[in-house]
């Protein structure tokens, strides 16, 4: 089984400024469209690696800015994927 971290918003907006911000703390942040298991109003996501999930919360809440959910995609192994909130 393979994961995806993923955090989701509710506007692009809020989403490349984050991403900004991740990258310029130094953690590795890659956006990508909102996987269809995430039902979010804003079809882009930012994908981030599982041991950075406590530094990224910190960076959206001192910046106030809003998200959707952070999720973890998990891959089965026949090909099915399935989202679970983690927040």
């Amino acid at each position: 089984m393979e994961n995806m971290y993923i955090v989701s918003f509710n506007s692009t907006h809020h989403a490349i400024k984050s991403e900004k911000l991740i990258i310029e703390d130094g953690l590795k942040a890659t956006t990508l469209p909102t996987p269809r298991e995430v039902t979010a109003s804003c079809g882009i996501s930012i994908r981030f690696e599982k041991d950075d999930m406590d530094k990224i919360k910190t960076i959206l809440a001192e910046n106030k800015i809003e998200y959707r959910g952070i999720f973890c995609i998990s891959k089965h192994e026949d090909g099915t994927k399935v989202a679970h909130e983690i927040n």
